[in-house]
């Protein structure tokens, strides 16, 4: 090889790497990806929190029956569960000393209506004064009254159906000594078929009306909510719990409900139906401190900061006093990757995220 030939292709080479070197420093560099992340839209809701609560299935006529006098139990008829027809006996005491208090009075009165007899004819003969008569005709009323009092209580010596119903419980057994007026049996009446009740606490129950509206799920019906309303507030606290005492009404009951199932209730205040707050996912909240936190709000695929004034937390919303409005798209899912004014990407619904 010649020396100029040599020289002509060395050069050619250096011309090679500058071309090379310059057109690596004039390469663009890549634009940062827009950061995925999902969105939901503000919506308006009641201005006071719902209330939860835990109550319980009941049937609106719950009878708790006792015997009126007390004494041995003879024989309970029935069991937990059993529907029974009105009329029908349910219960009984043993008899022999009621009975015998019965022929007691009956006794007495008799004797007191001979002496009442006797004593108008002394007094006919004027051997007895006004007074001593009057006397006689008062003890005789009093054993005659005494009398219809015995046989009364031996009319609620046994228990009897007061209508058509279940027995809910049976708190006694045969052969047991009760007093006068223990609870026997408890029944529930089918008539007027069932509700919830529950109890709330004093700066609860004063945000309630009659005909406040709510909702209940019950365990043996999952996946189900049943709209209630209220229908029973109590004006006094329980002496024990101090706590009052609601009553709900299904609006329409399901088919197989039972006394004592547990219901997970939540209330909705009439009085923050007048006013409305906007209510955001929990998810949306960033760098919140007490009642002061910031969201990330969508616009033109940017998302921009924006302060909020958080009034109260509901389950999983957050609702809001000021800083977004109904409508207003937020991020709910991938906010704390953001900065603000950066560019992102919805993600659609089912969408898997890639970060």
């Amino acid at each position: 090889m010649s020396l100029s030939n040599f020289l002509i292709r060395g050069f050619s080479l250096v011309l090679l790497v500058v071309a090379s070197g310059c057109g690596s420093a004039d390469k663009p560099v890549a634009a940062k990806p827009a950061t995925p992340v999902r969105v939901a839209r503000a919506t308006q809701g009641p201005a006071a929190p719902p209330i939860s609560t835990t109550g319980i299935v009941a049937n609106k006529d719950e009878m708790r029956l006792s015997f009126k006098v007390g004494g041995v139990i003879r024989k309970i008829s029935v069991q937990e569960g059993v529907a029974v027809k009105k009329g029908q006996q349910l219960a009984e005491i043993e008899l022999t000393e009621v009975n015998a208090q019965v022929e007691q009075a009956r006794q007495l009165a008799n004797k007191a209506d001979r002496d009442l007899a006797r004593g108008e004819n002394l007094y006919a003969d004027q051997v007895i004064s006004l007074e001593q008569l009057q006397n006689l005709r008062t003890q005789a009323a009093l054993a005659k009254a005494q009398l219809r009092a015995a046989d009364f209580n031996r009319g609620y010596a046994a228990i009897t159906a007061p209508g058509d119903a279940v027995v809910l419980r049976r708190l006694a057994e045969e052969r047991e000594l009760v007093p006068a007026g223990q609870p026997i049996l408890i029944l529930g009446g089918s008539g007027r078929g069932f509700v919830m009740r529950c109890a709330l606490a004093d700066r609860e129950v004063v945000q309630l009306k009659l005909g406040d509206r709510g909702t209940a799920q019950l365990d043996a019906f999952p996946g189900k909510s049943f709209v209630a309303t209220v229908s029973e507030i109590a004006r006094v606290s329980d002496p024990v719990t101090g706590l009052f005492d609601v009553e709900l009404r299904f609006d329409a009951a399901p088919v197989g409900l039972v006394s004592g199932l547990i219901a997970r209730i939540e209330l909705s205040p009439a009085a923050g139906v007048t006013h409305t707050l906007t209510y955001i996912p929990i998810g949306a909240l960033v760098q919140a401190d007490g009642n002061r936190a910031s969201v990330f709000v969508v616009a033109d695929d940017t998302a921009r900061k924006r302060d909020v004034e958080v009034a109260f937390i509901a389950a999983d919303s957050v609702a809001l006093a000021a800083g977004v409005a109904p409508g207003d798209a937020v991020v709910s899912d991938g906010a704390l990757y953001l900065d603000d004014g950066e560019h992102i990407r919805i993600l659609a619904t089912g969408e898997p995220d890639s970060r």
